[in-house]
């Protein structure tokens, strides 16, 4: 169910009804909004039209019983790659998407698709694609077989390759209303109450991702005491020292990478509201806090310390320098 993004379900599927579309699509928009959902739609909804029996549903929707379905539902789909980061043998996800992965799409596309004349591929995200694995991924933008379609999700299109973006029609995916935030979150979250996806609703800024993090793994409180030092600031150390102890376990893993993400995006909710002075402080803070989430994995960063630094940039805005 694609809820909250009519201008890109519309511009797809007007585009495969006419059977005049790009092979390349650059799903571009913030974290959680629906990008990787609308992918697997697409992606399914072509190959189930190609492959027939013939499907009436409206936009996006493929009727769960179509044989085509049911094989993409169980990961079995013959024509269809979806490559994201893999999962390491100590848990956790790797750094990026290896240079063998995209590599591997070659065994699809060098041979006659199996169910119709068309395949698909997702990935999500093309930001995780290390640097030799974006020029992989190039050469095949480049030249793509007849009838392929690659799907790309993009949290941040400003920084992938201009080569990259040349060759893909850009979708824009935009920040979902309250609406339909509470609809999509009532449709998953059958046990949570009216008012607790109301509250959801309000932190998540848009993203029914990051509301559904913040309902997993019980961030409500670590963005509660987030936003406190955002606006009111941390004079004495104790609400940063709190959120570092809170996330500096290894136990706290999951919770320490979903804090990492949660942040810029409460600055840039901040920044909308704030004029002059403030808001010069906030965007600058925005800067430093995406800068710190993109590094502090790749470098493996002490936990606590890098939240401790977050809970700095945070105090930031609140003061005046």
């Amino acid at each position: 169910m694609i809820v909250g993004q009519g201008k890109a379900v519309e511009a797809f599927t007007s585009a495969w009804k006419t059977r005049r579309l790009h092979h390349a699509w650059l799903l571009a928009g913030p974290r959680g909004v629906g990008k990787a959902s609308f992918a697997r739609a697409a992606a399914t909804r072509v190959l189930a039209e190609a492959a027939g029996p013939a499907v009436v549903e409206p936009d996006l929707e493929t009727p769960p019983n179509h044989p085509m379905a049911r094989l993409m539902a169980a990961g079995s789909h013959p024509d269809f790659r979806w490559l994201e980061r893999l999962e390491k043998d100590k848990g956790g996800l790797a750094r990026n998407i290896s240079v063998d992965q995209v590599r591997s799409l070659g065994d699809l596309l060098s041979v006659t698709p199996s169910m119709s004349a068309w395949r698909a591929i997702v990935i999500d995200s093309v930001d995780d694609l290390e640097a030799s694995a974006a020029n992989a991924l190039l050469k095949m933008l480049e030249e793509p077989p007849a009838n392929t379609l690659f799907f790309l999700v993009s949290h941040a299109p400003g920084r992938l390759l201009p080569t990259i973006r040349s060759r893909c029609r850009r979708l824009d995916f935009g920040k979902l209303s309250d609406d339909a935030m509470t609809s999509l979150l009532s449709h998953s979250l059958h046990e949570t109450t009216p008012s607790e996806i109301e509250r959801l609703v309000e932190f998540a800024n848009g993203s029914v991702g990051r509301a559904l993090a913040i309902a997993e793994l019980d961030l409500a409180p670590l963005e509660s005491e987030a936003l406190a030092i955002l606006r009111q600031g941390d004079p004495d150390n104790a609400r940063r020292s709190k959120l570092a102890s809170a996330l500096g376990s290894k136990a706290s893993a999951e919770r320490y990478a979903a804090f990492l993400e949660l942040v810029p995006g409460l600055i840039a909710g901040e920044a909308t509201g704030l004029q002059g002075e403030a808001r010069g402080r906030a965007l600058d803070a925005y800067a430093r806090a995406r800068e710190t989430a993109i590094i502090a994995p790749r470098l493996s960063l002490d936990p606590a310390a890098t939240v401790f630094q977050l809970g700095t940039i945070l105090a930031s805005v609140s003061l005046p320098r």
